[in-house]
């Protein structure tokens, strides 16, 4: 509203559709994928990135609109081990805390 633009144009510069748009304004979380989109439409990311290890790579994950195939990939790690230390069914060791720290830096010289 503040750019004074309709659902219907919101919806072709984000990529989806209008009654996408639509839910998103009355509560319904955007599909990952579009997390980008919105992100660049708005300019800012409209969630809080947690202090901890595994908050941040589950903060990263959002930001970035990526499944856990595709983080697992980009991080050399299956995605049951992602989706276990994500869901807090396991924490992951110091030596892998280390890693995901690692691996996080090394994405904020592209990413901010």
């Amino acid at each position: 509203m503040d750019l004074d633009l309709l659902q219907r144009k919101v919806a072709e510069i984000i990529g989806v559709t209008e009654p996408s748009v639509w839910n998103w304004e009355h509560g319904t979380e955007p599909e990952l994928q579009y997390n980008q989109s919105i992100i660049k439409f708005l300019s800012y990311i409209t969630f809080d990135c947690p202090d901890d290890t595994v908050g941040r790579l589950g903060w990263f994950k959002r930001t970035m609109g990526m499944n856990l195939d595709c983080l697992g990939e980009a991080m050399g790690r299956g995605p049951e081990q992602l989706s276990d230390w994500l869901s807090g069914r396991h924490y992951p060791l110091k030596k892998n805390r280390n890693k995901i720290e690692l691996f996080l830096e090394r994405q904020e010289m592209f990413f901010f």
